[in-house]
Formats: C-alpha cells, sequence, structure tokens
C-alpha cells in the first residue's frame, strides 16, 4: 500500500463523526447499513451523513450498494486491513511482538 493512501484514509478517520460512521459500519459488518439507519443510530443530519460518507468513500474505506431504493454503505474491511498492516509492517523489527493469547504486543 501506498503511503498516500495510508495518509488519505487517517484523514478521512480524523474526525469524528466519520470515525463513528465507521465503526458502525464495521459492527454492521457484511450487511452493511442504509443512510437512515446511521443517521438514526448516530443522531447525524442527513446532509452531514452524506458528506462523511463521501469522505470516507474517497479513502476507499466505504463502499455503496444500490439494492432496489435503498443505498447500503459497507466498511471496506480489506482496505482497513491494508492500512493496518501498512502500520504495523515493521513493528518490532519484523520479530513477531504479539502475545498470541492476549493479541497485544509484549
Amino acid at each position: 500500500m501506498e503511503s498516500t493512501n495510508v495518509i488519505k484514509a487517517l484523514a478521512a478517520l480524523a474526525q469524528s463523526s466519520r470515525l463513528a460512521i465507521f465503526r458502525a459500519l464495521i459492527v454492521a459488518g457484511e450487511a452493511g447499513l442504509t443512510p437512515g439507519a446511521l443517521a438514526d443510530t448516530l443522531a447525524v443530519a442527513p446532509n452531514t451523513l452524506s458528506f462523511h460518507l463521501k469522505e470516507l468513500m474517497h479513502a476507499d474505506l466505504v463502499s455503496q450498494e444500490r439494492i432496489g431504493r435503498n443505498l447500503i454503505y459497507r466498511a471496506e474491511y480489506a482496505q482497513m486491513n491494508a492500512v493496518l498492516a501498512y502500520l504495523t509492517q515493521n513493528c518490532c523489527q519484523g520479530v513477531g511482538c504479539m502475545d498470541p493469547v492476549t493479541t497485544v504486543c509484549k
């Protein structure tokens, strides 16, 4: 992954509403959420939600699919995992540092 893509993703998540939207989509899983469900859950105005979803889509962290009359938004797990991998690829100088039981760095 290119550093410019990581910067774009981190910049998109560096805003509280966008972070909350992304986290809600992570929790929703592959089923995703409609804009209405997101707006209700997060108490975000529809026009504000639309702006934030576009920013997350621009960073490739969220995808949109039309199903009938509904738009469904989903978190892009591959992009999320690529960003996390980029951030941790040289952790502990390449030596495994994760405790397999607790999954935290030793």
